[in-house]
């Protein structure tokens, strides 16, 4: 989701150049253990919650811990390192490290599309994103993925960031600023969009929309993860899509536990959004499309300096089977 800066991807760089090839175990039976390391608790990683919370891993044989890291950079460490067997994050690490010569591939989907969203007070004229000029704009802090989309956004538009008068704040933050009157306009994740919502603010921009298919969140390993692991681990996350998309109420649910501290009608508004747009994909394939459309986002950043060989860099052959599971 996020992408930090060069210091942490030296780090990164490090951590693989001092990491062990990992050894691939035999297959057994059942209760399987495996590791995965998230970036953060994030609403965005609801599939993988579904996952553990419905059952759909254990179904597999499966015995899934979850870690939260803390951010994108300490996720992929943690798989380069041998800590974890997987990651979850922006597929832009993975391209990085992978270009720096890190034995790391996609092998699973878990968020397809932009999930980043402008807000506005009420009353705010907001037709097209230039109405933004000269105004003043709460963001996340950089780098961070809404704040990069909203630099992008203005470029095609003809504009650029010095056309703004940007409020930086820690992600998860924006909503203070905006119902402070500090600023008018915001962009934003979940669910502090639909806090925002709550209190009277207006979503007038969907990047979702915007960009249609966005390999914004995917699952990484090594390539000397052990296949048995990986497959029952993508075919659980494939269910865990399916059952998402024909039980709407049970996915809020799981959400709802998942994030006790919010309001139910957030996390419930949330899940919705999410579920409608196409952020929650409906499998846990990547798409060229996808993949091209997300990298060219950072290629333009200058964090990568050309798009990964789709063929190698997605690996089908997790991907495949899982789709063909009933």
């Amino acid at each position: 989701m996020a992408f930090t800066a060069k210091k942490a991807l030296a780090a990164l760089t490090t951590v693989f150049a001092l990491s062990v090839a990992s050894v691939s175990l035999p297959a057994f039976a059942a209760d399987k253990k495996v590791t995965i390391s998230q970036a953060f608790q994030s609403m965005l990683y609801l599939p993988l919650y579904v996952a553990i919370d419905g059952g759909f891993f254990t179904k597999e044989g499966l015995d899934v811990t979850k870690q939260t890291a803390g951010s994108p950079s300490a996720a992929l460490s943690a798989v380069l390192s041998g800590s974890a067997d997987f990651s979850l994050h922006g597929p832009e690490w993975t391209a990085v490290a992978a270009e720096k010569g890190a034995d790391v591939d996609i092998i699973a989907n878990v968020v397809n599309g932009a999930a980043v969203w402008i807000a506005t007070a009420p009353g705010v004229k907001f037709d097209s994103i230039k109405d933004v000029k000269d105004q003043v704009v709460v963001s996340g802090q950089m780098p961070t993925t809404s704040t990069s989309l909203f630099f992008k956004l203005l470029k095609e538009n003809g504009m650029s960031q010095s056309d703004v008068k940007l409020i930086q704040v820690p992600l998860g933050s924006e909503i203070g600023p905006l119902v402070a009157g500090q600023s008018k306009i915001a962009v934003m994740y979940e669910p502090g969009l639909d806090q925002a919502v709550a209190k009277g603010m207006k979503v007038v921009l969907g990047f979702p929309k915007l960009y249609g298919e966005y390999a914004f969140s995917s699952i990484s390993a090594k390539r000397g993860v052990d296949p048995d692991a990986a497959a029952r681990f993508v075919k659980g996350l494939q269910s865990a899509l399916r059952y998402m998309q024909s039980n709407p109420a049970e996915t809020q649910a799981i959400a709802r536990k998942e994030f006790p501290t919010l309001d139910a009608a957030v996390v419930d508004a949330a899940v919705k959004r999410m579920l409608t747009e196409g952020v929650y994909p409906k499998s846990v394939d990547i798409t060229p499309k996808a993949l091209a459309v997300a990298m060219d986002t950072q290629i333009a950043l200058g964090n990568l300096k050309q798009q990964p060989k789709y063929d190698t860099f997605v690996v089908h052959s997790y991907i495949q089977p899982a789709l063909a599971a009933k």
